[in-house]
């Protein structure tokens, strides 16, 4: 089943329709009637609507003015957040180096402790032999 819509439209399709039609339309022969629907009330005498016309204006104003500052805080919110995920992968690293370096040390600490006590218990031993030798050389003469 075909489309019923162009799906999208690019701003050339767009302002040039726009500017063909109502080139159109001012081309032609027209009357007040037409000139009002086509370019809007002018002169004071729609004077309470014209009011009403501008109080929506200002309206869409402000809207529009809102909207804009919604949309800077928008992307100062993304920059922000590009700025803490930036930070958050260098403490990843980080993290990780800290965790590599802390089981390099853990290991050389282990090693120190099992040196300290081999040489302990080699202390010991000459020790237990220097004692034990002149006694035995003793009571074997």
């Amino acid at each position: 089943m075909p489309p019923k819509f162009k799906r999208h439209l690019n701003d050339d399709d767009v302002t040039g329709s726009v500017k063909s039609e109502r080139r159109n339309l001012l081309e032609e022969d027209s009357d007040e009637e037409e000139d009002f629907f086509l370019r809007g009330p002018s002169g004071p005498k729609f004077g309470p609507r014209n009011d009403k016309i501008r109080h929506v204006q200002n309206q869409v104003d402000e809207v529009i003015d809102v909207m804009q500052e919604n949309i800077t805080k928008v992307i100062e919110r993304g920059e922000r957040l590009d700025e803490l995920q930036d930070k958050s992968e260098s403490l990843s690293d980080n993290a990780t180096a800290f965790s590599n370096r802390s089981k390099q040390l853990r290991r050389q600490m282990w090693w120190r402790g099992c040196k300290m006590k081999a040489i302990m218990a080699l202390v010991a031993v000459i020790l237990l032999l220097v004692i034990i030798i002149p006694i035995v050389l003793k009571y074997r003469t």
